[in-house]
């Protein structure tokens, strides 16, 4: 008979401060003297015990209703499902693109776009095939090495530190500085690394990735400044999920109706590289292997609402669901009202 998946949320409170509790639908058990996933995974690793056997020694905590807190009617509110409880400058969250085919074709189309826009009526009928595709192709022939050998690299980006993550139910902003905002349901990977600098793979959560595209559509080079944006993981972070293949569905809510949807796929039989290749070129670096550093990792989408020439508005919801992943994430879009300013820079001469 085999285990009941192991899900974990982070909440917190007005008078209690931070807490860990374990999912069983439809209820929350606190565990007891636990604040953070992330210093249950430290002592995992510290004491040598699996994280489930840590759990089982500490739910013996209150009981809550997972719907209220779900809907945000309760004292108790969720956080986002993983983060740095002390130090958010030493939580990276990055993530890797082009690694499903529709996000690679999407980015094509983008890139296709844009350079047709700017060659003007004289612009041949058929461009030819961009940046984005050979590098989806190079993963196709290559990212799937051989267990404990080196494949392709893939695309990797950096989406900030730990003060960009969101929890569910919390607004994804739209800067004064930036052009749109959109969804990208996505799968992220949650590691640690110890005291030796070896990296630990804890779980994986449902992610919203939130990008301006249309700040990327511009021109490909933008693409880094289109990801520094606040994003969303959670509600529950899944801890013994494989990442073989997930399905779910993105959907997109304006006023209580639901404006569009899309099947969404994701995980190794969906994507152009191996788990184990992704994450061995992102910990490559070793500045991804400071001691006692926190990691959320995105691993790429197939689907989103931009590709199909939808304009997410103020008070649109996204909705990420996965199935084995928990419940849905969903999160408002906040455009703020504001206009850019300029932030001048004074010298120490």
């Amino acid at each position: 008979m085999s285990k009941e998946p192991l899900r974990l949320v982070q909440l917190t409170h007005p008078r209690h401060h931070r807490q860990v509790a374990l999912v069983r639908e439809p209820v929350l058990i606190l565990l007891q003297d636990t604040r953070s996933i992330y210093d249950l995974a430290l002592e995992a690793i510290r004491s040598g015990k699996s994280l489930r056997d840590l759990v089982d020694s500490r739910r013996q905590g209150e009981r809550l209703e997972y719907s209220p807190v779900y809907e945000g009617w309760s004292e108790w509110r969720l956080l986002p499902s993983f983060d740095h409880p002390e130090n958010p400058f030493a939580c990276i969250v990055s993530g890797t693109g082009l690694t499903h085919k529709n996000s690679a074709l999407n980015r094509q189309m983008m890139h296709q776009a844009a350079a047709g826009s700017a060659a003007g009526a004289s612009a041949p009928p058929a461009a030819p095939v961009t940046d984005s595709m050979r590098m989806y192709q190079w993963g196709i022939e290559g990212g799937f090495p051989p267990s404990g050998t080196i494949g392709t690299q893939p695309e990797w980006f950096y989406k900030g530190n730990g003060h960009m993550l969101r929890a569910h139910g919390q607004p994804l902003l739209v800067p004064a500085y930036g052009n749109d905002g959109g969804e990208e349901p996505e799968i992220a990977g949650v590691y640690i690394v110890d005291e030796t600098g070896s990296p630990w793979r804890i779980g994986f959560t449902t992610a919203n990735e939130f990008s301006d595209h249309v700040m990327e559509k511009k021109n490909y080079l933008y693409l880094a400044p289109s990801k520094l944006r606040t994003c969303s993981i959670g509600p529950e972070l899944v801890v013994d999920e494989t990442f073989a293949g997930l399905t779910g569905t993105v959907k997109i809510f304006r006023k209580g109706e639901a404006v569009w949807s899309a099947p969404i796929h994701t995980g190794e039989s969906n994507m152009a590289h191996s788990l184990g290749n992704l994450e061995y070129h992102h910990f490559k670096y070793d500045l991804h292997r400071m001691p006692l550093q926190a990691h959320v990792h995105f691993f790429g989408a197939d689907a989103f609402s931009f590709g199909n020439q939808v304009k997410l508005e103020q008070g649109d919801i996204m909705e990420v669901f996965w199935k084995e992943m928990g419940r849905a994430l969903r999160n408002p879009l906040q455009v703020e009202k504001e206009k850019e300013e300029w932030i001048g820079v004074r010298s120490l001469k």
